[in-house]
């Protein structure tokens, strides 16, 4: 049976100059979760408009099961409005109350989240108080054997020291780049300075089964009670690096669910994330050659 991985919470259309992409974190986590062979599902919300079934077309297109996908009628499906100024530096508009702030929790969420083998979260979705309580109840309600994620994924101001506290008290896995963990550590008042210290009491404060640390072309460094594995990234001539950090996610997922060997998930989760790296866009198409 094909391993069951739930993304929740953003599900949105990051509008350029120059056209919309569809993606939000969790969304891209599942989608790139399809490609590598699961059972994908996302729980979010979109508005009753041109944009959500656009977004519910995108679902299908990966192969991302969405019967969990709320349709509102009173609220308008998520925009992201990215302008880049004349450096070519990104600045991101993240529109408020929006269909992914009203995440409902419904009996098809109740009757997936049962039998999931794994959930992703983070913080963004967590800044209004429906989808904050949604996203608590349902990852609280996957069985114990289960991986609950945290993919921190830290946005401009949607994230405070309570926030990331308690959903690192709700998960058993967290993931996290460079900048988030410094930013982590602050929240927490970790005691350590290095990172891998850092990880390590990450893993024993908040009673974790692993620790994931992504550090771009440094590549990655894995971290359970019991192991530490530091893997290179293999050398990429860089597009753009978005999604990159989902691929990764959900690759580690897909290695922790099959049975892997923690060297052999970082080694592949740091491939699919070159790779992703090397094309346009936050979800290519993966190469066979790199599912597992």
């Amino acid at each position: 049976m094909r391993p069951v991985i739930v993304g929740i919470g953003e599900m949105l259309w990051d509008v350029f100059p120059t056209g919309a992409h569809f993606g939000g974190a969790p969304t891209n986590v599942a989608m790139h979760a399809a490609a590598l062979g699961a059972e994908a599902w996302m729980i979010s919300a979109v508005g009753r408009d041109a944009r959500g079934q656009a977004a519910l077309a995108q679902l299908d297109a990966a192969g991302v099961q969405r019967a969990t996908v709320a349709q509102l009628v009173h609220h308008r499906t998520g925009v992201v409005r990215v302008s880049v100024d004349a450096t070519g530096q990104p600045a991101f508009d993240i529109e408020p109350d929006v269909a992914w702030d009203y995440v409902p929790w419904t009996a098809d969420v109740a009757q997936l989240v049962e039998r999931a083998d794994a959930i992703c979260f983070g913080t963004l979705a967590q800044r209004a108080p429906v989808s904050r309580a949604t996203i608590a109840r349902a990852v609280g309600a996957t069985p114990r054997s289960a991986w609950r994620l945290f993919d921190a994924n830290l946005r401009q101001i949607y994230f405070d020291a309570a926030t990331v506290r308690a959903s690192l008290t709700l998960a058993n896995a967290v993931k996290l780049n460079d900048e988030e963990l410094s930013l982590v550590a602050g929240l927490c008042k970790l005691r350590a300075s290095a990172p891998l210290d850092q990880l390590r009491e990450l893993c024993d404060e908040f009673e974790l089964r692993l620790a994931a640390l992504t550090r771009g072309a440094s590549g990655a460094v894995l971290v359970t009670p019991h192991e530490i594995c530091e893997s290179a990234a293999p050398r990429t001539i860089v597009a753009d690096t978005v999604g990159a950090g989902d691929a990764f996610t959900a690759t580690l997922l897909m290695g922790l669910l099959t049975g892997r060997s923690l060297p052999e998930v970082s080694e592949r989760a740091n491939a699919v994330a070159a790779y992703v790296c090397s094309q346009t866009g936050a979800t290519p198409a993966i190469p066979e050659t790199l599912i597992f």
